[in-house]
């Protein structure tokens, strides 16, 4: 990439997806924004979080840690279990049997990154007894039973034969003699003969006690270990098949004492139980079984504390600048994670707009980093050239991805007119209520709204829970420098009923005075958007 300084040419080498990098760098790559501590514990739990906010380097960092300590910890990513018969095609069959093929696809993955750490851990490899508990498990997940028409044909034989016969012989001379002899032979002979013919089809057969009875086990011959099951990508799962998994960790794992389980998951695609057309619930209860209070989400977010935000994405791209590097690849004087903003940007406000752009998503920020650096070349980088990466990365990635949703679509045209051009706002309020309304979830979901405060309640109205919404900033940057500029997060009534704009300090005493904030999807419904 001729033309561009060292420090932007590296910027646009960062990967942007934590599997590209080995153990080692993902561990030296990991800045904590405080989740750390709270994945780090023997609780079965849940981690939220949308695409990009880091699951996948948090959970990866939580494995290599663990192994680190002696324990062991297995990183499944559920991507890669499951066939596509049963994954894509619902009709192919029905839905125990689909549920049951990732089932034994995933404990095979488990099953195997067990025999992995005995491999590599010469104190696991001389134990037979585990080895002999891991080849129970292996039969325990892959038995196979035909079901259809079965025959039953008996068949009997039986034969009988007897002979005799009698013999004289006598002979005349110096030594006279007489000689006899009588024979006889008979025998029996019986067959019978059990014949089963089973005409049907096969199909996996897994019974939850003998599976559970095999890790119980299994875990027993670790001793103090303890084994820490990290289920990543748990979204990719169709999620009609979702609380069947969810149901056999219940009923094979989470009562067991050695096991630890972790779930990465995105919050609007999960589906952790359900209640079938029989009223019987399948799945796991969050708040109960498993804990589900850990939300990447509401972490990095710019307005919840810009110093906070501002320190971690200036480590974030710090330690993966410098992580690995050869010597000859190393940047002059990046000693530091604040030389960054120094050595690359053209003050603290043009890396402040990096920050602000990614709206807490650390891999659209990476992807932002890396188009402004390209547009920056051999210079650095300044406000303009970070709304122009905004931009364009929003057009490229989030706008393409709405364009097959018209809903949705439509739903963000109508907030874009009547916040931001109206309201001069990039903020509304949302009640609760409607906080799980499906097109506003779709926007959430692809990353161009984004939740900056839950749970605000106004004196005035006692129940009432409003959480704080913010516009993408790559959907409102070609407006900043005209008149419909946002101004502010809200808007608000002022004393004398003029329009003003407030920060994320929402006022606490009345909500009259930000009702102009509030969102009402009514309005949208009935005016049939834009």
């Amino acid at each position: 990439m001729a033309g561009l300084s060292q420090l932007n040419r590296a910027l646009t080498k960062i990967p942007s997806r934590a599997e590209k990098r080995d153990t080692k760098e993902l561990r030296e790559t990991f800045v904590d924004s405080g989740v750390a501590d709270l994945l780090d514990m023997v609780d079965h739990q849940v981690l939220y979080g949308r695409r990009g906010t880091g699951k996948t380097h948090a959970v990866s960092y939580l494995v290599a840690e663990v192994n680190s300590r002696g324990d062991v910890a297995l990183n499944i990513d559920l991507r890669t279990v499951g066939s596509p018969d049963g994954l894509l095609d619902p009709a192919a069959a029905p839905l125990s049997q689909r549920a049951s093929r990732l089932l034994v696809d995933m404990l095979g993955q488990v099953r195997d990154g067990l025999l992995e750490a005995v491999l590599s851990d010469e104190e696991l490899v001389s134990d037979g007894a585990f080895v002999d508990k891991l080849d129970e498990l292996l039969l325990a997940i892959t038995n196979v039973e035909v079901t259809g028409d079965v025959e039953l044909s008996r068949e009997a034989e039986s034969k009988a034969a007897s002979k005799s016969g009698a013999s004289m012989k006598a002979s005349l001379g110096s030594s006279p003699g007489l000689e006899a002899q009588l024979t006889g032979e008979r025998s029996n002979e019986g067959r019978d003969l059990l014949r089963e013919t089973r005409r049907g089809a096969e199909r996996l057969s897994l019974n939850f006690s003998d599976v559970a009875r095999s890790l119980r086990e299994l875990a027993k011959t670790l001793s103090s270990r303890r084994i820490w099951l990290i289920f990543d990508e748990w979204s990719s799962v169709p999620r009609d098949i979702q609380p069947y998994l969810a149901e056999f960790l219940v009923r094979c794992v989470l009562p067991l004492q050695p096991f630890t389980v972790k779930i990465a998951a995105i919050e609007q695609q999960s589906t952790f139980r359900i209640t079938t057309a029989g009223d019987e619930t399948v799945g796991i209860e969050l708040g109960a079984d498993v804990g589900a209070n850990l939300n990447l989400d509401d972490f990095m977010v710019f307005e919840q504390n810009q110093e906070q935000a501002r320190t971690f994405f200036s480590n974030l791209f710090f330690k993966h600048l410098t992580s690995g590097a050869d010597e000859d690849m190393q940047i002059a004087g990046l000693e530091r994670a604040i030389d960054l903003i120094r050595l690359g940007f053209t003050d603290t406000r043009a890396f402040d707009e990096l920050v602000r752009a990614s709206e807490g998503v650390p891999r659209d920020a990476i992807y932002i980093a890396a188009k402004a650096a390209m547009q920056a070349r051999d210079s650095k980088i300044s406000v303009p050239i970070v709304q122009d990466a905004a931009r364009a990365w929003y057009q490229s990635d989030k706008a393409r991805a709405l364009r097959a949703h018209p809903e949705p679509d439509r739903l963000l045209k109508w907030l874009i007119d009547k916040v931001i051009r109206a309201k001069k706002a990039r903020g509304f309020l949302v009640n609760e209520r409607d906080a799980d309304d499906p097109v506003l979830l779709a926007l959430f979901d692809a990353r161009v709204l984004h939740i900056v405060r839950r749970g605000y309640s106004a004196q005035d109205q006692p129940g009432e829970r409003f959480d704080v919404w913010v516009i993408d900033y790559g959907a409102y940057v070609d407006l900043i420098h005209t008149t419909y500029a946002p101004q502010g997060l809200l808007p608000f009534d002022g004393e004398n009923g003029e329009e003003q704009h407030i920060g994320l300090d929402v006022p606490v005493q009345d909500l009259r005075a930000i009702r102009r904030a509030i969102l009402d999807l009514n309005d949208f419904r009935t005016q049939g958007g834009i």
